[in-house]
């Protein structure tokens, strides 16, 4: 049986559906989608392809990469608006199963909340750079507190965040276009032959679709708040498209100005201070993300495991003063190895989601009937072995497969197979059925 939770404070209905009234612009989440992706990783992104490829190679690049991201983020954006149900919630009828659910709650939360962390981390180091005064951990601990207190207020809050943080982001890249490449000719910066070490199109397409692809499993954290599939391929268009492309082609015209991938070497050199403390704070539009998925996730898995109802805030401060801790003392760049790993496992859970909710729909019927009322279904199954096959195949696929993208491969790869090994299945059971 699962439980239809009824929302109290700010807790963004984490263990139900998103009601309509509760849904909002689609520009609302496009301002946050956009934040995630016009981040300072995005601006290192496109100046480490810049430094390895030429300009339209880093275009081919981004376009295949970028293309092949937002079919996925589109896929699951859409599932999520449907049913208004956060990842780790949705997948416990899209192939996972309630007690599957936990365990990809607990990746989740496990992989964000380091990331979080990290992220926390780079963020006190960059202002430490910039001000001086108190000791890195010291800043780490006030914008760990800093970011916590916005998510522990909701969507809402993150919301009016992005609408600060992104403008002062755009701003900056535009001052950067201007100052920093004002000396150059864009033709020649255009036709320059890369300044480091050439990087083929497979490793700057990989990374590409690398750098974005645990946001993509994420988006119905995102869009359960959008009131159309139609919204969602409008914000993804345009949200991943100009992250992408603005901030990333960006990106590659200052690493052949500079001819250096240091992006922080030459933001600092080209806009100064005040335009690398907006570089730097721009990394608390995807860490407010981080920690708020990440939290969704725990709530989950402590549902299933201990069928007690974890409060968001409380979720979302436990987590938070975990990951603030762990980067003041340091100790989370020792992690940074694990989190790929995860990375890597993460990806064909998108996969076997994509396959059950659009392709085989086992439990669309439950979902539909339920939506109606805006409870959740009244049954779910416990676990699907099937999903779980997938879900290692597909990781599998991505790790050994030496050939195309690794975590593109592993999507695809969990879709295939869960397709293909429902017909399998369902073809047996008819023949055992026809037998009797």
């Amino acid at each position: 049986m699962t439980v239809t939770q009824k929302p109290s404070g700010h807790d963004d209905y984490s263990l139900s559906r998103v009601p309509p009234e509760q849904r909002v612009s689609w520009i609302t989440v496009a301002v946050q989608r956009f934040g995630q992706v016009s981040s300072f990783h995005q601006f290192l992104l496109g100046a480490v392809l810049g430094f390895g490829m030429t300009f339209w190679e880093a275009v081919i690049a981004i376009t295949v990469g970028s293309v092949m991201l937002e079919i996925i983020t589109i896929m699951m954006g859409i599932a999520g608006t449907k049913e208004g149900l956060s990842t780790a919630l949705l997948t416990r009828w899209t192939g996972f199963g309630r007690s599957g659910s936990a365990m990809v709650g607990l990746l989740i939360s496990l992989s964000l909340a380091g990331w979080f962390g990290v992220q926390n981390d780079v963020f006190a180091h960059g202002l430490h750079a910039l001000m001086g005064g108190p000791p890195v951990w010291v800043w780490a601990l006030a914008g760990g507190a800093l970011v916590t207190a916005i998510v522990v207020f909701g969507f809402h809050a993150m919301a009016w965040t992005a609408y600060l943080t992104v403008p002062a982001f755009l701003a900056l890249a535009g001052y950067s276009i201007i100052d920093a490449l004002g000396e150059h000719s864009l033709a020649d910066l255009v036709a320059a032959a890369p300044p480091g070490p050439a990087m083929s199109l497979a490793q700057g397409t990989t990374l590409v679709a690398g750098a974005f692809i645990m946001g993509a499993v994420m988006t119905p954290d995102m869009t359960r708040f959008n009131g159309s599939p139609a919204d969602v391929v409008k914000q993804t268009l345009v949200s991943v498209t100009l992250g992408q492309y603005v901030i990333g082609l960006v990106g590659v015209l200052l690493a052949h100005a500079a001819k250096s991938s240091d992006v922080v070497g030459i933001i600092t050199s080209s806009s100064g201070v005040l335009g690398t403390l907006i570089l730097v704070t721009a990394i608390l539009k995807i860490n407010d993300w981080n920690l708020y998925s990440s939290s969704l996730g725990l709530i989950n898995t402590v549902e299933v495991l201990f069928s007690r109802t974890l409060d968001r805030v409380t979720a979302t401060c436990l987590l938070g003063a975990i990951g603030t801790v762990l980067s003041a003392i340091g100790i989370l760049t020792h992690f940074t190895t694990f989190l790929m790993w995860i990375g890597v496992i993460t990806p064909p859970v998108a996969g076997v989601v994509i396959a059950e909710y659009f392709l085989v729909k086992r439990w669309r019927a439950e979902l539909e009937a339920s939506r109606a009322t805006g409870d959740l279904p009244a049954t779910c199954p416990n676990w699907v072995p099937l999903g779980l096959v997938c879900w290692a195949g597909g990781a599998a696929v991505g790790f050994l497969v030496p050939i195309g993208i690794p975590t593109i491969n592993s999507v695809i790869a969990a879709l295939v197979m869960y397709v293909a090994l429902s017909k399998v299945t369902t073809n047996r059971a008819i023949s055992r059925a026809v037998g009797r």
